[in-house]
């Protein structure tokens, strides 16, 4: 297997350019939260070009090894391109030792120079914040490491497992859950180790769904990825290939003709893309998500909830509805883990709560995703709900529609048969039980 650079590279993609997304949110009128006066209004995508790439060829830009290779990964570098606040200035200062700092120039172009509030700056650019550590903080939030029966092979829950295949991220978010791990060496899982999680799941045969995860699979060379994809997909108990990813969003250059068409190799295979905020979808994001679909690849989407990102319910109702136009499906939203350093970033699980509230009935369901808490230790996913079942009584429940008004639902009788022979022949007696 050849990963040099000096191999033969696939197609580039059509276009980096963003695309302004335009329009404003109604407001929303809802019985557990009133709405926020004023209409709101999304940032718009808009493409800025820093000066330091102006002489970059178009196919330069579209090959994502060179934008993996120049990826900023200094202060210095920013300075050229950012105006950097003194928080900002001081995170990237204390960044080393904690998270990387990495981004491509594609997501440096999405992002406002002047304004540090920027939804795509935020995520990306380091601040001092990180540095504050809270009596909550977890260094494995999700308890990965004590589910880890092999190195790189997670096994929570029964019948599926999450598969670390790298370390590599193209951007790394700074409130990555998995920061204690991410970016440390960028490097893909070793033979060694794969060998062994290919043994584990040989031996457990109720495992029927694999998770690639990382860092980001597809870092990957193509070959390596389907060498990975073949070998599970010949255990004959793995039903199912899943991919976790973010680099339709940050590197959308990587999705190629040949990586998809790699792909159709191996369904059924899904992908769930990290997706943010409304901004995040440009034209280059909307052609690699539309080369997925067409290879025949349901794509859902993963939100983290982030204050002063994504934590009103304008924002993500507008990232829902314009990810259902690029086929894809809102799968989940996450609050926050409590990953160290990441507290500045959490939102109360109300907040969480209410987005859901002001989605519900407002848009169309498949725009909808499951709210969720990953349990902090390890206990896996917990979806969370607003109430809509008020009250529950003898024959009936008491429910609640998104506009706060209330109906019965009777319940149904419950008819117990008793068997009974006359004349030689049997009779269904009934006996109703109220519920």
């Amino acid at each position: 297997m050849d990963m040099r650079e000096g191999v033969k590279m696939e197609p580039a993609s059509d276009s980096n350019l963003s695309v302004p997304i335009k329009g404003t949110d109604r407001k929303l009128q809802l019985f557990l939260f009133p709405s926020q006066e004023g209409e709101k209004r999304i940032e718009e995508a808009k493409e800025f070009i820093p000066s330091i790439w102006r002489d970059v060829s178009e196919r330069e830009w579209n090959d994502w090894r060179w934008q993996l290779r120049h990826r900023i990964t200094t202060l210095e570098q920013l300075k050229e391109i950012l105006n950097l606040v003194p928080e900002e200035i001081e995170g990237i200062k204390h960044s080393k030792g904690r998270l990387a700092l990495a981004v491509t120039p594609y997501f440096v172009s999405l992002m406002d120079p002047t304004n540090p509030n920027c939804p795509i700056r935020k995520q990306a650019i380091p601040r001092i914040e990180e540095c504050h550590l809270s009596k909550n903080d977890m260094v494995d939030p999700c308890g990965e490491d004590k589910d880890s029966p092999v190195p790189g092979l997670v096994h929570r829950y029964p019948d599926r497992v999450l598969l670390l295949v790298t370390d590599q991220c193209a951007t790394y978010c700074r409130y990555c859950t998995r920061r204690r791990l991410v970016g440390s060496n960028e490097r893909p899982i070793t033979q060694g180790n794969f060998e062994e999680v290919l043994k584990y799941l040989k031996s457990h045969k109720k495992v029927r769904d694999v998770l690639l995860s990382g860092g980001d699979p597809l870092l990957l060379e193509n070959e390596r990825l389907e060498e990975i994809l073949s070998r599970l997909r010949a255990i004959p108990h793995i039903e199912l290939l899943r991919i976790g990813t973010r680099a339709p969003v940050t590197l959308p250059q990587r999705i190629t003709v040949g990586l998809v068409r790699m792909l159709k190799k191996f369904h059924p295979l899904m992908i769930s893309i990290h997706f943010t905020h409304p901004k995040e979808i440009s034209d280059a994001v909307k052609r690699a998500c539309s080369e997925l679909a067409d290879g025949g690849i349901p794509l859902g989407s993963q939100t983290v909830l982030l204050k002063g990102i994504n934590d009103k319910p304008y924002i993500i109702k507008k990232l829902v509805q314009e990810l259902l136009k690029i086929r894809v499906r809102p799968y989940y939203i996450y609050q926050c883990d409590l990953a160290t350093g990441t507290e500045h970033f959490r939102t109360s699980v109300a907040t969480g709560i209410q987005i859901i509230e002001k989605l519900r009935g407002h848009t169309t369901g498949y725009a909808i995703p499951t709210y969720v808490v990953d349990a902090p230790g390890g206990g896996g996913k917990i979806p969370i709900e607003p109430v809509y079942m008020i009250s529950r009584g003898k024959g009936k429940v008491v429910l609640r529609n998104y506009e706060g008004k209330t109906f019965e639902y009777p319940e149904p009788n419950i008819i117990e048969f008793k068997k009974a022979k006359s004349n030689g022949e049997e009779k269904a007696v009934p006996k109703k039980v109220m519920a």
